[in-house]
């Protein structure tokens, strides 16, 4: 037990409850006003730039964040904050200012909803499908973090933990829609601030200031490097040579090299995350990228990123530094992931650690309720109208809605029951960007050569995703210890989980093959072509028979 449930008094209790009460009930009173599915996906169109901006970050910053980016930074050191400030502010700016509003012209509900637009239903299928299964896998991942905090801290049953939250996050978001969701949001990404910079102050102070929490991190170090240079470290082999292992030799190390035994190498954060993964998160995300739909004009969807990029800047201070202030504090933890919820004990006072639980359910909840209404989208306009009831209508829709947020909050309650009986020793965090890296990669580069290339063609699209995630899924099989052991190979990468990796060839595999076979294929129409950004006053002859391309091409 991390933390003894005896530690929450009655002062935490109320805190707590009050927070919960009121963020179901504020859900509730939005969802009472919603009539049609518009309404409940888009929140009708009429949400404001500063709102939105704050539930970017907040769905950005859930439990997984906290716990697992926290803990991250416990093991590997500061390097972890690079998926902040370089995958996170850069690609929010460029979204603000170039994707983000050609999107919002376009009028469109969904990002495959979009990719049919600029070349067929195959790629909207497969991207739908694929964003689907990442939603639905992220919910449970999500549930098993909020369960491992709540056990720590109240002395809960997991499985009480996991069910519980899914009422309570299921409840206001199947009646609000994305409305309640921002709103709600608004208010959690307030109280996730208050309550992570609550526990980094008091960490500093109780450490004794940045100085000192400086010299602790070097000591630290050094007892490593002792240890593992020892003649009973090395005559037993229970510890790899450290020695040039930067991340070890100082965790304040924003640049890692490239042999870095953690998962933040200098090329995987700089080509995998900042021109990869960071903007197909930030620019493709339909989870994120709905809630700029949902603005009531494009000056307001652009706003909503810029107000969250500059929240953002933030955000690596109050969730990753607690990590290292956990290794001054805390430095013989079994592992990372309970460097976080060990500190709410050890640290915060009577009713504080109320503030903290809330600030923790804020962002579970944030990030739960986003995921919930954006996979109940793409379920609603990418499968069930596109495909099984063109002419359904507006209400219908809300209906079709409803229903899936219900299947998915079951889905989700029995994904993460089936984790908690895997052994999985990368943390909470590595799961989820390994999900994310097997087709994010790929996604972007049809997105990308999309709206920017007019050459680009449907075929060539469906093709060059397929093989993007074939390379994907391929690399990281041959990257298991028991796939290459029985072929008599060598790991093809050195690093824990180089899923930053597996982005950069996926995101390469799928650009060569969509340009090669774009090349040798008939142009596109002229509705493809009103999906492209033009780059110049002479568009490209359509194919034969089509309107003037003229008509409708982006500005």
């Amino acid at each position: 037990m991390l933390v003894a449930a005896s530690l929450l008094t009655i002062p935490d209790y109320i805190v707590i409850g009050l927070y919960l009460l009121g963020t179901v009930l504020f859900g509730f009173a939005i969802g009472m006003r919603l009539k049609t599915g518009t309404d409940f996906f888009l929140g009708g169109r009429q949400l404001p730039w500063w709102a939105i901006g704050m539930s970017l970050v907040a769905t950005d910053i859930g439990g997984t964040d906290i716990i697992g980016v926290g803990g991250a930074a416990y093991t590997y050191g500061l390097a972890v904050s690079n998926f902040e400030w370089i995958g996170c502010v850069p690609a929010m700016i460029l979204g603000a200012f170039i994707f983000i509003p050609f999107l919002y012209r376009t009028g469109v509900n969904t990002i495959p909803e979009f990719l049919e637009r600029r070349y067929n239903a195959g790629v909207r299928s497969v991207i739908a499908i694929c964003w689907l299964l990442f939603m639905a896998c992220n919910l449970g991942i999500m549930l098993l973090a909020s369960a491992k905090m709540m056990s720590a801290v109240f002395g809960w049953d997991e499985t009480v933990c996991i069910l519980v939250t899914a009422v309570l996050v299921g409840g206001y978001t199947l009646v609000g829609g994305l409305a309640a969701v921002v709103y709600t949001d608004m208010v959690q990404c307030a109280v996730m601030i208050l309550g992570c910079l609550t526990i980094l102050v008091l960490g500093l102070i109780e450490v004794g200031g940045i100085g000192e929490l400086q010299s602790r991190l070097r000591d630290a170090r050094e007892r490593q490097a002792s240890e593992a240079s020892s003649p009973l470290a090395v005559e037993s082999a229970q510890v790899e040579q450290t020695s040039d292992d930067q991340s070890q030799d100082d965790p304040m190390k924003l640049i890692l090299p490239v042999d870095t035994r953690t998962p933040f190498p200098w090329p995987g954060i700089y080509f995998g995350l900042a021109l990869i993964l960071s903007p197909a998160y930030w620019i493709g995300n339909q989870a994120i990228v709905q809630r700029a739909l949902g603005a009531r004009s494009e000056f307001e969807a652009k706003a909503s990123y810029v107000w969250g990029a500059v929240l953002k800047n933030v955000i690596p201070l109050i969730v990753a530094v607690p990590g290292l202030i956990a290794i001054a504090l805390l430095p013989d933890l079994p592992d990372g992931d309970s460097a976080i919820p060990s500190l709410v004990g050890v640290l915060l006072p009577v009713g504080v650690r109320g503030l903290f639980v809330a600030a923790f359910l804020a962002a579970l909840m944030s990030s739960i309720d986003s995921y919930l209404n954006s996979a109940a989208t793409i379920v609603s306009y990418d499968l069930y109208k596109r495909f099984l009831h063109p002419q359904v209508t507006d209400e219908r829709l809300l209906f079709v809605g409803r229903a899936t947020t219900l299947a998915l909050v079951m889905w989700a309650v029995a994904f993460a029951f089936l984790l908690t009986t895997m052994s999985e020793n990368s943390g909470i965090y590595g799961i989820f960007q390994t999900l994310m890296a097997f087709f994010q990669g790929p996604a972007f580069a049809v997105l990308l050569l999309g709206i920017l290339w007019r050459r680009a063609t449907g075929m060539a699209a469906l093709v060059g995703l397929l093989c993007g995630i074939l390379t994907s899924i391929t690399l990281y099989a041959l990257n298991q210890p028991l796939v290459y052991q029985a072929l008599g190979w060598e790991p093809l990468f050195k690093i824990q989980e180089p899923f930053l990796y597996f982005s950069i060839w996926a995101f390469l595999v799928t650009a060569l093959v969509l340009a090669v076979l774009s090349l040798l294929g008939r142009p596109n129409t002229a509705a493809q072509l009103a999906c492209v950004v033009q780059w110049r006053s002479s568009p490209e002859r359509p194919a034969k028979g089509d309107r003037s391309p003229q008509e409708g091409v982006a500005q």
